[in-house]
């Protein structure tokens, strides 16, 4: 195999993976999108399988613009999610006071829980 042989498979290598990925980018906005109805789906999708570069360049030109938004829309709706369950993990740990902590290992002392000598360090731990 020569040089040049090599080199444009590569090339077609590249350019057909680049092609794979639009697609998939495009069918996924496809499925994504809620103002588009059945019908639309399923036109949008037969002509994209029957003739697939025309179609795909045609979707592009024609929905191309709000294919960006839909993005946007499902990162920002995906990080406001990881947020939340960031929260809802983190629980009260984020939003304790060290009186709270101190208090907390004062209940902790009453009960028997720990010892003196812990709960100091754990007073410590809170104030410093």
């Amino acid at each position: 195999m020569s040089f040049w042989e090599f080199f444009w498979i590569v090339v077609a290598s590249f350019l057909f993976f680049a092609y794979l990925m639009m697609l998939f980018s495009i069918f996924a906005d496809i499925f994504r999108d809620d103002d588009l109805g059945g019908w639309g789906k399923a036109a949008w999708s037969i002509f994209i399988i029957f003739a697939p570069l025309l179609g795909a360049f045609v979707y592009l030109i024609a929905r191309g613009g709000s294919m960006a938004q839909r993005s946007m829309k499902v990162a920002q709706e995906q990080q406001a999610a990881q947020a939340e369950y960031i929260r809802s993990v983190a629980g009260d740990a984020a939003t304790t006071s060290p009186a709270d902590e101190v208090a907390r290992a004062k209940e902790l002392l009453d009960s028997g829980a720990i010892t003196p000598e812990e709960f100091a360090a754990l007073k410590r731990k809170a104030l410093a």
